[in-house]
């Protein structure tokens, strides 16, 4: 899915550059980076070199990489069949020129979102939680500002982007890249300006919405946010390589592939894989790699996550154009049309240091792409093309 790119604070640039170590611009020999590498999952290890170089979703990595989407790139393509094969292309350290690692950790930014609303449908399924009900229901007198009162927005528009409550992330200011945020934080953040719009008569995306929802669940179940995604979606379904950082973990945890960030258009990157996520706490800060994001997706279109009356909320979807064309999102899941007919069911993020694109379809294909930095200015209309022959294929 073609999301947008819901961290674009001037603070968090600032900060990206400011606080990590610079590489420099001729370090980045984009045009000689790719190197492929297929498997397939369960196959005994890599193809050979000529079934690698023949595999045309492997040269549209490599394709990528090499014309300015970043130093690498990994993914995970599952066929109707269920068979999953494993792709990387170029290098996941700039300075090592180390390999990047099959199906490696990354930082999956606003896929977040989705686990967060399985969670809260699943507290509708339970009854505990109404989606129709105000914010100030679950959170009384907390959200109010100029033109937002908590108890004219419901549970479902903050879901949906049809709040209006304005974006957070414009407005946060960062003095570090481990420094830590309470959630209270980001909500102040967003509440200290005025709505974009009244309740329920546009669309726009808002991470804010998601901070409340993370409250929402915390109130609600007595328990913090990360553990309770953990419980009710990420063990669950077996979900071995996904997790919720814990508060001020900065690292990654296992085999990864650095992260890039460039501030300026022609920059430099910058290495910004260690951070502190709590600012993109409910609405970003979850690490998975592409075959666990196949699983979540593919799981929770299945049914396995809620029931099917819930389910079928969460794809109730309006039109959400700024996504792409033809997009439309629901309550933490959004559609986008496929060239072959159909549609694909995802979500996808940016943060800074990786995007990732994907989508599931009824029919059982699935496809996840991470890519280590944003460099060329039309790398996302690039990576979803790549997600649509692959689910198309």
């Amino acid at each position: 899915m073609n999301s947008s790119s819901p961290y674009r604070s001037r603070a968090l640039r600032r900060t990206a550059v400011g606080a990590a170590a610079v590489v420099t611009a001729g370090a980045l020999g984009l045009g000689s980076l790719a190197s492929p590498a297929v498997a397939v999952v369960g196959a005994g290890g890599a193809a050979p070199a000529a079934v690698a170089k023949a595999d045309p979703f492997q040269r549209r990595l490599d394709g990528l990489v090499a014309d300015g989407g970043g130093p690498g790139a990994l993914a995970a393509v599952r066929g109707a069949d269920g068979r999953t094969r494993t792709y990387t292309s170029g290098v996941a350290d700039l300075r090592t020129g180390a390999e990047v690692p099959v199906d490696g950790q990354v930082r999956i930014g606003s896929n977040t979102k989705s686990f967060v609303a399985v969670v809260v449908l699943q507290l509708v399924a339970e009854r505990k939680v109404e989606l129709d009900a105000s914010l100030d229901t679950y959170l009384p007198g907390l959200v109010r500002g100029e033109g937002i009162d908590g108890r004219r927005i419901t549970v479902r528009q903050v879901l949906q982007h049809t709040s209006g409550l304005p974006d957070y992330t414009d407005f946060l200011e960062l003095s570090s890249a481990t420094q830590y945020f309470e959630p209270r934080e980001l909500l102040d953040a967003a509440l200290a300006h005025k709505a974009d719009f009244a309740p329920g008569t546009g669309w726009k995306y808002s991470n804010t919405g998601y901070v409340l929802a993370g409250l929402i669940v915390q109130r609600i179940t007595g328990r913090p946010l990360g553990e309770v995604v953990t419980t009710r979606v990420i063990d669950r379904i077996g979900l071995r390589h996904t997790y919720f950082p814990a508060p001020g973990e900065t690292g990654v945890r296992e085999r990864h592939p650095h992260g890039y960030f460039v501030a300026t258009p022609g920059g430099p990157p910058v290495d910004v894989t260690e951070m502190d996520p709590s600012w993109a706490w409910a609405a970003g800060a979850i690490v998975s790699t592409n075959t666990d994001l196949n699983r979540f997706f593919s799981a929770l279109l299945a049914g396995e996550l809620m029931p099917a009356a819930q389910l079928a909320q969460m794809r109730t979807t309006v039109p959400a154009e700024y996504l792409g064309p033809g997009a439309r999102y629901g309550l933490g899941l959004a559609s986008t049309p496929l060239s072959c007919g159909g549609a694909s069911w995802g979500h996808g993020g940016s943060i800074p240091g990786y995007i990732t694109r994907g989508g599931v379809t009824e029919g059982g294909r699935a496809v996840s792409i991470a890519m280590t930095t944003v460099v060329s200015p039309d790398v996302k209309p690039r990576v979803a093309a790549a997600v649509d022959e692959a689910l198309c294929r």
